[in-house]
């Protein structure tokens, strides 16, 4: 079928404040989302009262008006930009990950076999993902049930549709899961932490920098949960040896 022969791709652009931040290469649906999922993501809002979202009108894009002190935090973190290939690394990127302070455990993922019946459930619902196995799903839980549910071409563009969703539901962070049917990389697992999340899952690994930041922040990382024998990053365990 031909809707299956290729994913759409577009460019959604965000300026905050009048500054371009990001130009998103994603798919075309719950832009709003993705928007308020990436302010969050980035430590630009903790809550929707934060920000004022306008759309364009003849194009795909938003202005975010954002009081002046909630940028100055963010530029204070001592981020750079990263012009390099790479999946994720266009964006703004964390300069080193002691950025993000050490945490306490937040909390423990559920057992590997509720693990694979939420993967079960994500799978189930990702029509694109099922379809054309050309995009990414990513999904909220609280180890019971999914809460919210997003698929798009880029795998963190997913995981800020999710976030994004119970931002603007004005629905708690803290302490829930992620699934991700990707890798877990360093940029992904940065926006998990700043959510508050307690732990991420994946049916692939973590890269080593974001098993780092997942120890500075108190999250688990789950690798290969849903075939073989998961793997779990735990906190109070060393970083990986990057050599």
């Amino acid at each position: 079928m031909a809707d299956q022969a290729a994913v759409e791709e577009v460019p959604v652009w965000l300026e905050v404040n009048g500054v371009p931040v990001v130009t998103w290469m994603c798919t075309p649906d719950l832009l709003e989302e993705l928007a308020i999922g990436w302010l969050a993501g980035e430590g630009y809002i903790e809550a929707i009262e934060q920000v004022h979202l306008r759309p364009c009108a003849t194009d795909l894009g938003f202005w975010a008006e954002i009081p002046a002190e909630r940028v100055t935090r963010v530029r204070e973190e001592n981020r750079r930009p990263v012009l390099a290939s790479g999946c994720g690394a266009v964006s703004i990127y964390l300069a080193e990950p002691d950025s993000l302070a050490a945490a306490p455990l937040r909390g423990e993922p559920p057992p590997v076999e509720q693990l694979r019946v939420l993967f079960k459930t994500l799978f189930g619902r990702g029509e694109r993902y099922r379809d054309t196995g050309g995009v990414h799903a990513a999904a909220l839980t609280d180890s019971a049930a999914l809460l919210a549910h997003a698929e798009d071409i880029g795998r963190h563009n997913a995981v800020d549709k999710v976030i994004g969703t119970m931002v603007l539901a004005r629905r708690p962070l803290s302490g829930l899961g992620l699934l991700v049917t990707g890798r877990i990389s360093a940029e992904l697992a940065a926006k998990a932490g700043r959510a508050g999340l307690a732990w991420v899952a994946t049916p692939s690994v973590p890269s080593t920098m974001a098993v780092t930041i997942a120890r500075r922040t108190g999250m688990v990382l789950v690798g290969r949960a849903v075939s073989g024998s998961p793997h779990l990053h735990r906190p109070g365990e060393p970083s990986p040896d990057p050599a």
